[in-house]
């Protein structure tokens, strides 16, 4: 095999037989996917979650992460967002003519890193390879299928009046990153993605709570939209504290050199959990005993007034809305 990625090698002859072998179940394999079936026989045993997203990250490679590792966390919170937890992933991947094999398996190999830590399993997949120009470099699709542990599972529609907001930890690390390495920005201090998959520590929350309202990870559009996306699902109003809201100092100043909103980029590792306000103490409790919630805090409330809209009260005291982000702010950040 050459150290370039061939049209031949998405034929499904030989060369393709030889790139899934030698790349691809090298690093994924399993008893379900080395089966090399048209679909995956799976034996559900309740109710499933099922999530599917595209990634198409530029750069493929950056502090904290890459787009392998960035495809499996994605998705694998997306499922765990439900209060499921994450079983298998199924991968798709459009590789452009010409792109480097070494990279192609550092990503590879980068994905089954992440899915062994996350304990999931890769169960099927699919690989075309396009000529060169009718893609960059790579894009990755995945699904993926959890089991839903917890009834009733926690939703943006469940959100109620009284209702505490808590995020995880820092906002704005995984935007800032790419948008930095992208441009070729360098900062005093570095920045690093937040990439991580979450289902350990939302498990650890929905079974450890007699109720968790809604979970969601802000990532495109930041905790700002996300916030806004489930105000408008629940019909309630969110009030924020911007005093209690983190941003690392390395972040809030390259966001103010570029004139950035830290509350509108994307993160990859952080939860919002919303939830009654009597059991937020544990919940707490729960989050900073994970190093992925370490940092968790109460950044706001639910209320009844300003049904679908989200008000930050500022460090002086006054009060702005806080609208969902119009278009794109940083386009292929995930």
């Amino acid at each position: 095999m050459g150290k370039k990625l061939l049209l031949d090698q998405g034929s499904g002859g030989l060369a393709s037989h030889r790139l899934v072998a030698d790349v691809f179940f090298r690093h994924l394999g399993n008893t379900i996917l080395a089966r090399m079936d048209d679909a995956a026989l799976i034996r559900p045993k309740g109710p499933l979650a099922v999530s599917t997203d595209s990634f198409t990250v530029d750069p493929i490679f950056f502090p904290g992460g890459d787009i392998g590792s960035l495809s499996v966390h994605g998705t694998v919170n997306d499922v765990a967002m439900l209060g499921a937890r994450p079983l298998y992933l199924t991968c798709g991947f459009i590789l452009e003519e010409g792109f480097d094999l070494d990279d192609l398996e550092r990503i590879v190999a980068s994905m089954a890193m992440a899915a062994k830590k996350a304990g999931v399993k890769v169960i099927a997949g699919d690989t075309k390879v396009v000529p060169r120009g009718a893609a960059d470099k790579i894009f990755i699709n995945t699904t993926g299928i959890g089991e839903v542990v917890v009834s009733p599972a926690p939703s943006g529609h469940r959100a109620r009046p009284g209702d505490v907001v808590i995020v995880s930890g820092s906002i704005g690390d995984h935007g800032l990153t790419v948008l930095s390495q992208r441009q070729g920005l360098s900062f005093e201090a570095p920045v690093h993605s937040d990439c991580a998959s979450l289902n350990h520590l939302t498990l650890k929350l929905v079974k450890g709570l007699p109720a968790v309202h809604v979970l969601r990870d802000p990532t495109r559009g930041g905790l700002a939209t996300t916030v806004n996306e489930i105000a408008l699902q629940s019909g309630v109003g969110v009030t924020l504290e911007e005093t209690t809201i983190l941003v690392k100092p390395v972040v809030a100043a390259g966001c103010e050199i570029l004139g950035l909103d830290p509350l509108y980029l994307a993160n990859e590792g952080k939860i919002i959990c919303i939830l009654p306000e009597k059991h937020a103490a544990k919940a707490l409790t729960i989050m900073r005993r994970d190093p992925l919630g370490r940092e968790a805090r109460v950044i706001g409330r639910v209320t009844a007034e300003n049904p679908g809209k989200v008000v930050m009260r500022t460090g002086l005291g006054g009060h702005r809305l806080m609208g969902m982000l119009e278009g794109e702010q940083l386009p292929r950040i995930c």
